[in-house]
């Protein structure tokens, strides 16, 4: 599996799926997280998702609670929060671990295609990555890379 769209996910209301509903799309995927100093951001993400949705960009927050345990919900009450907090209309997936043995087969591929400043682990609740039409990893955004500083780079993939 080379390309994003080849795995399977876990959807918030447990059952699986896959990515390839969003082939051929520019995604930005986040770990997030409810009780986060970074939690604001869901405001950048869903405005970004709102201006370029129909042009062929996606969001897709993958909640984590492996920071502080910042993420102590389960789907239902996280759902809601995005929803009533943040209006969120891009899609919440179910909770997973980013980070060691239990980490998500997507966030091991997408740190293994950008590594950060300090190796590959995620640090922390919203870190970032962009992910082309193609289904490659273009770019990998630390949590306090603002959504908005974030739209020359969309914009240009998007074409």
């Amino acid at each position: 599996m080379t390309k994003l769209t080849d795995f399977p996910v876990r959807l918030a209301d447990g059952t699986m799926g896959d990515l390839s509903s969003y082939a051929g799309k520019v995604l930005l995927i986040v770990n997030t997280a409810s009780k986060c100093g970074f939690t604001p951001q869901y405001e950048g993400l869903e405005e970004l998702y709102r201006e370029y949705k129909d042009r062929g960009f996606e969001v897709l927050a993958f909640p984590c609670n492996q920071f502080g345990a910042q993420e102590p919900g389960d789907a239902d009450e996280i759902k809601n929060f995005c929803s009533l907090t943040y209006d969120v209309s891009f899609p919440v997936m179910a909770k997973i671990e980013v980070n060691g043995d239990g980490a998500d087969p997507i966030f091991k591929h997408l740190k293994k295609e950008q590594t950060g400043l300090l190796g590959s682990g995620i640090k922390w609740n919203f870190t970032k990555f962009l992910v082309g039409r193609d289904g490659k990893v273009v770019s990998r955004h630390a949590p306090t890379t603002k959504p908005e500083q974030l739209r020359k780079e969309i914009e240009a993939l998007l074409g």
